[in-house]
């Protein structure tokens, strides 16, 4: 568990991540906190979470975890902001610091977090979900996407890129969106509304989206559009959505048994025979093929 002042806090001195990973000189959870402090809680995969998707005995939570429940019910005030990484947002849910509130966690361990805080929204199929000043993350990496985007917040678009850089990887990754991956080149964009707008295509590839209608949701022209929407992220707004398209089913070739009608139509294709012809245009083999290879 992490506080404001850059500290680790646990019960015990030493503790050793779920890979073998230990960390030593850890600080005694402190009696009180500052009001504006910052308090992060990671979770371990030996002790809360649910087995991948076991049902979890909530009677043998281990005498440690019990530690932090308690010190998480006694300590944490409402002027606390609160972020629960991965499975750390199962301990908020047995300390009864989610009733109420809209929170998530990895998939696995959503329907453990459901039992453990009966009381909570749990938001499956989402990166990272923000109810008041208490935030949840899907998974690790989920965290990161999480805490880039308090630091956009906080310092800035351009201050949360270039963190984004050093780390080698995607930034505007939004907490409600399932996981689109994008190249980090893509994110280096000024622009409010376009950065919305992406977001929004991501989550509505059934929709029309030709640059008229693009350019309408975002009050336009589709001259003007096209031209500060090259300019911003580097291709025509159809070869946009063509990639974005491709990539999705590309993931849904991969990851699901659905058939090419069915991805073709989801992601806005129309048809299986327009998807074949953009497959062997941009990936150079049909989705037949490329699911036989890497499926």
């Amino acid at each position: 568990m992490s506080c404001r002042s850059s500290s680790w806090a646990s019960k015990t001195r030493s503790i050793s991540s779920s890979i073998g990973i230990g960390l030593h000189s850890i600080e005694p959870l402190p009696k009180s906190l500052p009001d504006d402090a910052i308090v992060i809680v990671f979770g371990n995969v030996n002790q809360l979470p649910s087995d991948w998707g076991r049902r979890v005995d909530h009677e043998t939570v281990d005498e440690d975890s019990a530690t932090i429940v308690r010190w998480l019910q006694t300590t944490i005030r409402p002027t606390h902001t609160l972020i629960g990484i991965c499975s750390g947002s199962l301990f908020f849910g047995l300390a009864g610091l989610l009733d109420g509130r809209s929170c998530t966690t990895h998939h696995a361990d959503c329907a453990a977090l459901s039992r453990l805080a009966p009381k909570a929204r749990v938001i499956e199929d989402r990166l990272f979900v923000q109810d008041g000043n208490i935030f949840t993350s899907a998974g690790i990496t989920a965290g990161i996407d999480l805490c880039l985007a308090l630091l956009e917040e906080d310092l800035g678009h351009e201050a949360a890129l270039n963190v984004a850089r050093y780390l080698v990887m995607f930034l505007v990754r939004p907490g409600g969106q399932a996981q689109y991956s994008h190249m980090l080149s893509r994110q280096a964009i000024t622009s409010k509304p376009l950065r919305e707008l992406q977001v929004w295509t991501l989550e509505n590839l059934r929709e029309d989206l030709t640059v008229e209608k693009l350019a309408d949701r975002i009050g336009m022209s589709p001259r003007h559009f096209t031209r500060v929407f090259t300019a911003e992220i580097g291709e025509a707004p159809g070869q946009y959505v063509e990639r974005i398209r491709t990539e999705a089913a590309r993931r849904q070739l991969e990851e699901t048994d659905d058939t090419v009608v069915a991805i073709a139509a989801r992601c806005g294709f129309g048809t299986a025979e327009t998807m074949r012809r953009n497959f062997l245009r941009r990936v150079g083999i049909s989705p037949d093929h490329y699911r036989k290879a890497f499926a």
